[in-house]
């Protein structure tokens, strides 16, 4: 679904993104790890059309996306959160994916229409999926930072997305918390058919949850397999697993 190929990305002269080779199968979910500043955010970036690479191919079903715009990028079926959660805080949960839906169906430049009449059942239908269907009329700005994280995913998923790109969807959560996020992400596999990437410092959760594990470092694919052979090769071993801070 995913084809990343030789990515390269500067700024001012300093090497973001070196050689980066990444692919996602359909239905599969795909981790990116390596330490901060290894270049996963500025690869999500590239890959959702907020930077341009220098170099390199960009293909998502076998279609070139480097030249693309990012609503162009989101059209075609790729969503993402964020590090930081990106929601409208003054707005209800259910309001903020009622806005995601209403984009995709391209009707949020309608001024005679009465949203509220609009999109209901799928908004509704979306927050039961992600479990925040009895905090629909909550200010999502008064919520817990783990249900604002679920509410970002929440708001992707308004888009229908067939591609799903998660930028550390359980950091600062309590374990309980990331334990939601972990089932959560099974499920929209299972039962939505959605091919996922995300990268993520919890190892414990990278390896029980990936079906391919990609590692970075400085800027480049150091390797991409199934866990079993990420776990035992060397240099992974020597620069990530063996410390906590993978």
């Amino acid at each position: 679904m995913l084809q990343v190929t030789a990515l390269q990305k500067s700024f001012d002269g300093f090497m973001a993104v070196s050689d980066a080779h990444l692919h996602a199968a359909q239905g599969e979910i795909t981790a990116v790890i390596g330490p901060n500043g290894a270049g996963k955010t500025t690869l999500f970036h590239l890959i959702t059309g907020q930077i341009t690479p220098d170099r390199g191919s960009i293909r998502f079903k076998d279609k070139d996306i480097v030249s693309l715009p990012p609503y162009a990028i989101c059209r075609l079926g790729i969503s993402r959160s964020y590090q930081v959660v990106n929601v409208f805080d003054r707005l209800d949960v259910f309001e903020n994916v009622r806005v995601a839906v209403l984009s995709r169906q391209r009707r949020s430049f309608n001024l005679f229409a009465n949203a509220r009449r609009m999109a209901v059942k799928e908004t509704r239908e979306i927050l039961q999926t992600v479990g925040l269907g009895d905090k629909a009329g909550r200010i999502s700005g008064t919520l817990s930072h783990g249900d604002r994280k679920v509410l970002e995913i929440a708001v992707a998923l308004g888009n229908r997305p067939e591609l799903l790109i998660l930028d550390e969807p359980t950091a600062g959560m309590s374990p309980e918390e990331t334990e939601i996020v972990l089932q959560l992400m099974r499920r929209l596999r299972s039962e939505m058919g959605i091919t996922l990437v995300f990268c993520e410092h919890d190892m414990e959760m990278v390896f029980t949850l990936a079906d391919q594990i990609m590692v970075m470092q400085h800027g480049r694919t150091l390797i991409q397999d199934r866990p079993d052979a990420v776990r035992n090769h060397p240099e992974v071993r020597a620069a990530y697993l063996g410390d906590d801070e993978c």
